[in-house]
């Protein structure tokens, strides 16, 4: 499960705007939008929110689940895939 609040946290732990993250997962800005747009439980396409958090996932972050005790979150993790580190070996902010 997949909540709103999380999206936006992994963005600003990203430094990115919603154009960034609708491009590298590959969904249309007006997607990303209404996704965000939502508190809660994020709901809609599940093609397009496993876009969302692949590419996420792929710039370095961690979704942690809802445990009933602290709630859901995300962290800063070890970037993955092509293009998520730039040269000094930092994360590339966009």
């Amino acid at each position: 499960m997949l909540f709103s609040e999380q999206i936006k946290a992994a963005r600003a732990l990203l430094g990115w705007r919603q154009e960034a993250l609708a491009e590298r997962a590959g969904v249309g800005l007006a997607t990303l939008k209404r996704l965000e747009g939502k508190k809660g439980l994020v709901r809609g396409n599940s093609q397009s929110v496993w876009k969302i958090q692949t590419a996420l996932e792929a710039g370095g972050v961690t979704f942690i689940a809802d445990d009933r005790v602290a709630g859901p979150g995300v962290r800063l993790s070890e970037p993955r895939g092509r293009g998520a580190v730039a040269a000094s070996g930092r994360l590339r902010r966009e």
